[in-house]
C-alpha cells in the first residue's frame, strides 16, 4: 500500500504545481475582448497539439489485461488510486480504494478510508482511475455508475493508457525503524519506501523536538534497523519534504555510493567468472521479499552482482544478513554480506545495468571451503583444495619425496595404524580444523601442503612436499594456494584465521628462503617473526620418583606468570610467539578448540605450568597432547619449555621437571622444544635439531605477497 501512496503524493504534488502556475499567470485587465479571444484560441490549439502528441506516444492497455491487473491487485490485498475533482474549485483529491474481484465490464471498489474521512465526498465528482503497475501508472477513464461513502462502481472502458513512469521503481518497506541524526539530535520514525538512490522516511517529533531543528540544507545521518539488528547507516542529503501537524515525510538521497568496509589492500583476492554463472538469492531486509540476481564475478572474499537499473534495490553500506549463492541450482553456499559499491555499466545485450559489489562478512567454515575449492580449481584444473584423497597415494607420495625419511619413520613406525586412522579423519571427513592443498596431474600427486587449526586464532602449516621433478611448479603452486586462501579468509570470524605458523629447519633451503626471507623482507616482528627452538626427545624412567629441590615448585600457571612471561619475551624477541600460541594473559581461560577436535574423534589437550624458585618464575611449560602423527614430527604432541632465568634453571632442574611431567602424562619418550635454543648450548644439553617457528599476522598480507612475487622471479 505504501508504494501506491507514493504515487498518490506524486499526483497531489503535480496538481499543486499546476494550480500554483495558473494562479501566478499575469492577467491583462486593459486587453480587449478580441485579444482575449485570440489568446484562448492559441492556448486551445497548443493544448490540442500536446494532447495529440501524447495520444500518439501513449501505450494502450486492453480491457482484458486491465481486468487481470485489477484482479492481481485484489489478490495481493493492495489498492487502486481514484482521482476526484472538486465541483467548484477544480482541485484534485486522490483516494485509495480496494478493488473487488472483477469478472466483466463492471468494477466495484471499497474505499480504504473510514466513513468519517469521506465526509467531503459530496463536494467532489469522479475524474479517473489509476492502476499502479510496477514503475508505471495506468490511467482509465471509466463511466461512473455509483459512488457513495462505502463503494464506487465503474463501467470499464475498452482500454487504459500508461501515463506515468519512474526512472527507478520504489519499493514499499515493512517493519523498518528509521533514525535521523543531525547536530546531536535524533528523530525517530519509519522507512516508507526506497530504491537504490533515495529513501522515503516518515518521522515524528517528540516534544521538545520540533522539525525546525532539522536543517534541510545540511547533511543528515540515517540509521535503519528492526528488532534484530542494524541494516544500514549512511550520510544523506534531504531533497524533499512534506509535513502535517505531527509527522513529516523526508525524501533522502545517500551521498556515498562506495564504502571501504575493510582496510585497502594492494593484493586483493582474485576474481573469477564461472560458467555457468552462479545466482544469488536473498530476502531483502527492508521489504521481506525475495530477490534473485546474477553473479558477475566471484572471489573468496566477495562477489559482484548485476541489477536492472530501473529496479535496483541494493544500497551501498546495506547489510544482507542471510544470502544464498547457488551454482546450477545444485551447489548452495550461505553467507552474510554487505554491499560495498554500486556502479552503472553498459552491456551489449541489455543496455544500461548496475553492478553492485558485496563483501563477505561471515560464512560457515565448510561453505567457505567449498567456495575456495571451486575457485582454486577454476584457476588451475590441477589444483585441489580439501578434496577426497587416496591415502595410499598420499603415503606413497610422502615416502617418494623424502618427506618421511628413515629417522622420522623410525619414530612413527610403531604407531602406524593409529596414524593411518588419524589421517582418514583429517583428509576424508568434513572438518573445521584441517585443510589440505594438493596439486596433481591425472591422479598423481605432485605437490602437497596441509594446515591445522591448533590454537584459537592460529593455523599451523605443515606437510609441505613436492616431487623434485616438479618442485619449481607444484611446490610453489600449493604454497601460493595457501597464501591466497589466507588472504581470502582472515577477515571472516568463523574461520578463526588471524595468524599462520610453521616449523622448519634452518638448514632447509626452500622454507628458509620463503618463510625466513618473508620475515626479513617484512622487517617487523609484529607482522612476521622467527623464534628458534632446540628439539630433542627426553627419555624418562617412569619407575623413578622424580622431584624438584626443596626451594623449587612445579605448579599451575597464573595470570601473574603470564605477565612475567610477556615481559621476558618482549625483552628477548618481541615477536608473535605469545600471540599465536594463546599465551597472553587474556587467553588463559579460553579453550573452545578442544571441542572441535573431539567432534572429529580426535584429541587435543593443553596444560600450562610454571616452574618457580622461591615463588619467582624461572621457566614456563606448555604441554600439548594430541593423536600420534597429527604432525609427523610430533610438534603438536610435545612439551615446550620457555626458560625465563637460564642462570637459575639448570640442566638438572630441567631434567627433573621433564621427569615429573613424563610420570604425570605416562610418556617415557617425550618430544621437547626448548626456548631459546641458545639455552641448550649453554647448558650442554644434547639435542637432535633446531626448529624455527615462523609466525605471520595476516594483517601484513600485502608485504608478504610483495616478497613472494619478487621471489617467484628467481624460480
Amino acid at each position: 500500500m505504501e508504494k501506491f501512496e507514493t504515487a498518490q503524493e506524486r499526483l497531489q504534488i503535480d496538481a499543486s504545481f499546476s494550480q500554483t502556475g495558473e494562479s501566478q499567470r499575469p492577467s491583462s485587465i486593459e486587453s480587449s475582448d478580441d485579444e482575449a479571444n485570440d489568446r484562448k484560441v492559441i492556448y486551445a490549439l497548443r493544448r490540442r497539439r500536446k494532447e495529440e502528441k501524447e495520444s500518439a506516444e501513449a501505450v494502450k492497455i486492453r480491457k482484458s489485461h486491465l481486468i487481470n491487473k485489477i484482479n492481481f491487485i485484489n489478490f495481493q490485498d493492495r489498492t487502486l488510486l481514484v482521482n476526484l475533482k472538486h465541483r467548484s474549485y477544480d482541485n484534485l483529491l486522490t483516494l485509495l480504494a480496494r478493488p473487488q474481484p472483477c469478472m466483466g465490464d463492471e468494477l466495484d471498489c471499497c474505499w480504504d478510508k473510514s466513513e468519517n474521512d469521506l465526509q467531503t465526498l459530496d463536494f467532489y465528482e469522479f475524474e479517473n482511475l489509476l492502476i499502479p503497475d510496477g514503475q508505471n501508472l495506468i490511467r482509465l477513464e471509466p463511466d461512473l455508475i455509483r459512488m457513495d461513502k462505502k463503494v464506487i462502481r465503474l463501467l470499464l472502458p475498452e482500454h487504459g493508457i500508461e501515463v506515468s513512469s519512474r526512472k527507478m521503481r520504489r519499493h514499499a518497506s515493512t517493519g523498518i525503524t528509521a533514525q535521523l541524526l543531525q547536530n546531536s539530535t535524533i528523530f525517530s520514525g519509519t522507512l516508507v519506501d526506497f530504491n537504490a538512490c533515495s529513501l522515503k522516511i516518515r518521522l515524528t517529533a517528540k516534544p521538545p523536538q520540533t522539525f525546525d531543528w532539522i536543517n534541510s540544507e545540511s547533511t543528515v545521518n540515517l540509521i535503519l534497523t528492526d528488532h534484530k539488528e542494524t541494516y544500514y547507516s549512511g550520510e544523506c542529503k534531504i531533497i524533499r519534504q512534506c509535513a502535517d501537524k505531527k509527522n513529516r515525510v523526508y525524501i533522502l538521497r545517500p551521498l556515498v555510493f562506495e564504502i571501504q568496509r575493510f582496510k585497502q589492500k594492494e593484493f586483493r583476492s582474485n576474481r573469477y567468472r564461472l560458467t555457468p554463472s552462479p545466482n544469488v538469492f536473498f530476502r531483502h531486509p527492508f521489504t521481506d521479499k525475495r530477490f534473485d540476481l546474477r553473479v558477475i564475478d566471484l572471489s573468496g572474499s566477495g562477489f559482484a552482482v548485476e541489477e536492472n537499473q530501473n529496479n535496483s534495490v541494493l544500497l551501498p553500506g546495506m547489510i544482507l544478513p542471510e544470502l544464498e549463492l547457488r551454482v546450477a541450482n545444485s551447489f548452495k553456499i550461505k553467507c552474510r554480506a554487505q554491499v560495498v559499491y554500486r556502479k552503472s555499466i553498459e552491456t551489449e545485450k541489455e543496455g544500461k545495468r548496475v553492478k553492485c559489489g558485496l563483501a563477505l562478512l561471515d560464512i560457515d567454515i565448510q561453505d567457505h571451503a567449498r567456495l575456495i575449492s571451486i575457485l582454486q580449481h577454476a584457476k588451475n584444473e590441477n589444483s585441489f583444495f580439501c578434496n577426497r584423497v587416496s591415502l595410499d597415494k598420499l603415503w606413497n607420495f610422502f615416502f617418494e619425496t623424502g618427506f618421511i625419511y628413515p629417522d622420522k619413520y623410525g619414530h612413527i613406525e610403531k604407531n602406524k595404524h593409529q596414524i593411518k586412522a588419524t589421517y582418514e579423519k583429517l583428509y576424508n571427513r568434513e572438518s573445521n580444523i584441517a585443510r589440505h592443498f594438493v596439486y596433481q596431474d591425472n591422479g598423481r600427486i605432485l605437490g602437497h601442503m596441509a594446515m591445522l587449526r591448533y590454537y584459537n586464532k592460529t593455523w599451523l602449516i605443515h606437510h609441505h612436499a613436492a616431487r623434485k621433478s616438479a618442485l619449481n611448479k607444484a611446490g610453489l603452486i600449493v604454497l601460493d594456494q595457501i597464501g591466497r586462501m589466507g588472504n581470502n579468509s582472515h577477515r571472516l570470524n568463523s574461520l578463526h584465521m588471524d595468524y599462520l605458523i610453521c616449523y622448519y629447519r634452518p638448514e632447509n633451503k626452500f622454507p628458509s628462503r620463503v618463510f625466513g626471507g618473508a620475515a626479513r623482507s617484512i622487517h617487523d616482528p609484529h607482522g612476521c617473526s622467527i623464534d628458534t627452538f632446540a628439539y630433542y626427545h627426553h627419555r624418562a624412567n617412569l619407575t623413578r620418583n622424580a622431584h624438584l629441590p626443596e626451594s623449587w615448585q612445579l605448579a599451575e600457571v597464573s595470570e601473574i606468570d603470564l605477565v612475567e612471561l610477556e615481559n621476558f619475551y618482549r625483552h628477548v624477541s618481541g615477536g608473535l610467539l605469545l600471540d599465536v600460541t594463546d599465551l597472553r594473559p587474556s587467553c588463559l581461560s579460553i579453550d573452545t578448540l578442544s571441542d572441535e577436535y573431539e567432534r572429529l574423534g580426535l584429541n587435543r589437550e593443553r596444560q600450562l605450568f610454571a616452574v618457580r624458585q622461591h615463588n619467582q618464575l624461572k621457566a614456563f611449560v606448555m604441554v600439548n597432547l594430541t593423536n600420534l602423527g597429527l604432525n609427523l614430527s610430533d610438534l603438536t604432541n610435545c612439551i615446550k619449555i620457555l626458560v625465563i632465568d637460564p642462570q637459575a634453571f639448570s640442566a638438572n632442574i630441567l631434567n627433573a621437571t621433564l621427569d615429573i611431567l613424563a610420570a604425570k602424562f605416562q610418556k617415557s619418550n617425550m618430544p621437547t622444544l626448548l626456548y631459546p635454543a641458545e639455552y641448550a648450548d649453554e647448558q650442554g644439553i644434547a639435542y637432535e635439531k633446531r626448529y624455527n617457528l615462523w609466525a605471520f599476522s595476516l594483517q601484513f598480507s600485502d608485504q608478504y605477497f610483495k616478497y613472494i612475487n619478487r621471489l617467484l622471479r628467481f624460480f
